[in-house]
This record gives structure tokens, C-alpha cells and sequence, in this order.
């Protein structure tokens, strides 16, 4: 581990712990351990791949030995996993092994957790549909479902034994709060001062998008609509701890750079459609420089603005005859010869009626 544990106190002297860990390669994020009233909260538990079941033990072994806190096994009351991805949930199997704790999940991502096989059967049958009709060779197609599925036959189903819904959506005076988007079942937790935010805000990256054709309750719509969940909780919070990457000081301008960066990836698409175009082809504009796995990331993060926009009629399918008439044909889309902006922007501001977004006068693309 190149990072080191973190401590952190919030205002009602509860104590949050952050163990880094190598979750898969070239991947790293954190653990949290919060400490507070009666409770010892594991949250998350990493992906149990390579040296990431070791790098917890450590974790928890130097809160012991740097801050002599009781943290073992034996004294996590609950772990509670924050949304339904591997490098978040995948430990769950050494966790239970190793600890009687109740594991908590959304309702939403349960099925992730408890019927494993049968729902990576389904998403990699739609998967591969999506990228036939996202205009992908064969040939690509082949590489791209052969990374998905790589390492996720080292994972198997986990009971789980609650739901967040069960607890009324709190533990003590933790709450959590259901921010579907970047994953279905996806929530925060809100202690005194201090949000662990998971994968829904991060430091410097605009958490991953994917189509909900894939997947319900995720999609930008649900995203979006998420982060606006947390602007009625900005003045409160004034540390924000991410599943990857360092800590956000500032939640509101934080949240405000998220949403600028997906409208301008909105108004880019836009630019790109004045000629008829696939999210195969979207992707490769808006990522060039991408390989291996990110390469399917890319195509899901601009199938999921494609998707944004066709919803609300800014695009429309070029080749819907061809569509209409051969099954798998790929989809081809084109915007109006003009967009209004200002259009645009009411959408997003109707999604979040708090942001602050750009009050530049209203342009025309042409």
C-alpha cells in the first residue's frame, strides 16, 4: 500500500478510520472503520482480490496498535456494504469468515450479493446486445466482454442479512441515504459532520455512468437527480470521504463541478451529432486515448449521456428504418440542426433545482 491509515474525529467525537487498499490492479481505495455510541461500523469491506483481505487485517491491526482503539473481529457490531461492485463487496465472503456481524445492503443491490451468477449471466447477455447496437466489430466486442468477465469467476453469491430499509435507514445517529445512479442500490452515510460518500462523490473523478438500458436505477438521470439529494445536507457536512481518492473539504462546490463536467459532456455530444453517429463512435471522440478495460467504461459512460439526451428528444435515431426492419442493427444518432442550450440547462436544473449552473446567455450549436 503506497497510502497510509488516516484517522478522522467529527464534531460529536465519533472517529472514522480510513484503511487503504489495493483493490484490483490500478485500482486502490479505502475501507472505513467508524467508531461511534455503541457501534463498530465496517464500511465496505474491499474486493477480497489479490493482497486486499491482508491489507484489511493490517488496516485494522494499526488502528489498534497506532491508536489503541478495540477493533477486531469480535467488537464489528455491522458492516454495511455501500453499493453492489465488486471492489467494494467482494470481500464479503473473507468478512463473514472472520466475523458474526450482521452485512447490510440496499434492497437494490441485494440481488448483486445474494443471486451472483445469475445476474452476471444477465448483464453480460445485455451487455453484448448494447455493444452490437453500439456499432462495435465482432472482433471488439469479443475483447471487450473477454476483460469484463475476467476475475469475476473468483466471486460467488453471499447471504446477506439486512436491508437498509429494515433499519429505517439509519444506525444510531448514522443515516443513510439512497443516491441510485452510479449503482442501483448505491447509498451514503451521513455521520454528525462527516459523509462517507462511497463512489457518489469523489475528490477529483466524476464517478462512472453507464446506460440504464443495462441496469435499472442507474443512468445520468438517477445520478444527477442523486447529487441533488445531498444539497440540502452541504452546510452540515464539512468533510466528505470518498471510496477512492482523498477527502472533499468543500461538498458544494464539489457537487457543482460534477454537474459541470457532465453538461459539458451533454453540449460535446451535441457537437458530435451534427453527423450521424454511434456511441461506438461517441465513445472513441470523447476518449481516445483509452485501453483495456476503461475502453468499455468509455462506451457506457457515453451511452449513458446518449441516453440523457435521446430521452429529452435532443437526439434522435438517423438509421430507424434499418433499425425498425434488422434486429442487432447498430444505432446511428443525430441531433436537430440547432439545440438551445437554455433547454438543456432547464433539464439539468429541473433535476437539481439548487445548482448553480453556468448563467451564461442561452447559445445556439450550429
Amino acid at each position: 500500500m503506497s497510502a497510509s491509515l488516516e484517522r478522522y474525529e467529527t464534531e460529536q467525537n465519533a472517529r472514522i478510520y480510513r484503511i487503504p487498499i489495493d483493490l484490483f490492479p490500478e485500482l486502490r481505495g479505502f475501507v472505513h472503520v467508524a467508531l461511534f455510541d455503541e457501534f463498530c461500523v465496517l464500511f465496505d469491506v474491499g474486493s477480497g482480490f489479490g493482497s486486499s483481505n491482508e491489507q484489511l487485517e493490517e488496516g485494522l491491526q494499526q488502528v489498534r496498535s497506532l491508536y489503541g482503539e478495540q477493533v477486531n473481529w469480535s467488537t464489528i457490531t455491522h458492516i454495511i456494504i455501500s453499493h453492489g461492485h465488486i471492489d467494494h463487496f467482494g470481500g464479503v465472503k473473507y468478512a463473514r469468515s472472520k466475523c458474526n456481524a450482521p452485512v447490510i445492503v440496499h434492497s437494490l443491490d441485494r440481488r448483486v450479493l445474494t443471486n451472483y451468477e445469475e445476474r452476471l449471466t444477465l448483464i453480460a447477455q445485455k451487455l453484448e446486445e448494447y455493444l452490437v447496437e453500439a456499432g462495435l466489430t465482432p472482433e471488439r466486442i469479443e475483447g471487450i466482454m473477454s476483460m469484463y468477465m475476467l476475475n469475476k469467476g473468483l466471486f460467488e453469491s453471499q447471504p446477506i442479512d439486512l436491508l437498509c430499509e429494515q433499519l429505517g435507514m439509519k444506525l444510531g445517529r448514522m443515516e443513510w441515504l439512497h443516491v441510485p445512479g452510479h449503482c442501483p442500490g448505491q447509498i451514503v452515510a451521513l455521520l454528525d459532520n462527516v459523509l462517507l460518500s462511497a463512489d457518489h462523490v469523489l475528490e477529483t473523478t466524476s464517478p462512472h455512468q453507464a446506460p440504464e438500458s443495462l441496469s435499472l436505477s442507474t443512468g445520468l438521470n438517477h445520478y444527477l437527480g442523486s447529487l441533488a439529494k445531498l444539497r440540502p445536507y452541504t452546510a452540515r457536512i464539512s468533510l466528505t470521504l470518498g471510496g477512492h481518492e482523498g477527502p472533499v473539504h468543500d461538498l458544494e462546490t464539489r457537487l457543482f463541478e460534477i454537474v459541470q463536467v457532465h453538461r459539458e459532456r451533454l453540449l460535446e455530444i451535441l457537437m458530435l451529432t451534427r453527423e450521424a453517429c454511434t456511441v461506438g463512435e461517441i465513445s472513441q471522440r470523447l476518449f481516445p486515448d483509452v485501453e483495456g478495460y476503461h475502453q468499455l467504461l468509455a462506451i457506457e459512460e457515453a451511452g449513458a449521456h446518449v441516453e440523457f439526451l435521446q430521452q429529452r428528444g435532443f437526439l434522435t435515431v438517423a438509421n430507424f428504418g434499418e433499425v425498425e426492419r434488422v434486429t442487432g442493427a447498430p444505432i446511428f444518432y443525430e441531433r436537430p440542426q440547432h439545440v438551445d442550450t437554455a433547454r438543456l440547462d432547464a433539464c439539468l436544473s429541473a433535476l437539481d433545482s439548487e445548482s448553480k449552473l453556468s448563467e451564461r446567455t442561452a447559445r445556439i450549436v450550429s
